[in-house]
């Protein structure tokens, strides 16, 4: 059964008709046309799907769109200004060469920006434990801790 849920999606109020129990990264990826963040393991293991739910990284492949109902989901492509201007985050990304394949970044990027707005000069563990809940299979994460390292607020 169909249902019409209202959120805000990177600042945008939307309506999606859309049946309550359809997991939010379809949502995103398919009726919004948002491609950062990705389908990965559909277990909330992986990382590869998260996304901000009020600030929070959360992961998105099985969460129904029912539960964000009213909620600011932000995702990759929210992170950047109006103007274009990359969040710090994604910059420092950029600066380090932290990518590969790319498929686990944007939870990387997601997580990071999740631990450092709530804590701007979190420390390396912390920033680590964070991390350690995306996998990644290139190898970079050295290069991805330095980014993130890097993009704390001094």
């Amino acid at each position: 059964m169909m249902e019409t849920i209202a959120l805000t999606v990177n600042g945008t109020p939307v309506q999606l008709e859309l049946d309550p129990a359809t997991p939010l990264l379809y949502a995103l990826r398919e009726a919004l046309e948002l491609n950062g963040p990705k389908f990965g393991c559909g277990l909330q293991q992986c990382g590869a799907c998260m996304v901000l739910i009020d600030g929070n990284a959360t992961p998105s492949c099985v969460l129904p769109i029912a539960a964000v109902e009213g909620k600011e989901v932000t995702t990759l492509e929210g992170l950047a200004s109006e103007e274009g201007t990359l969040h710090p985050v994604q910059q420092a990304f950029l600066d380090a060469q932290a990518a590969q394949c790319g498929y686990c970044l944007n939870g990387m990027v997601i997580h990071a920006v999740s631990v450092l707005d709530a804590d701007p000069q979190a420390g390396e563990a912390e920033i680590r434990e964070a991390l350690d809940l995306n996998v990644c299979r290139c190898g970079t994460h050295s290069r991805i801790l330095k980014a993130v390292l890097k993009s704390r607020k001094s």
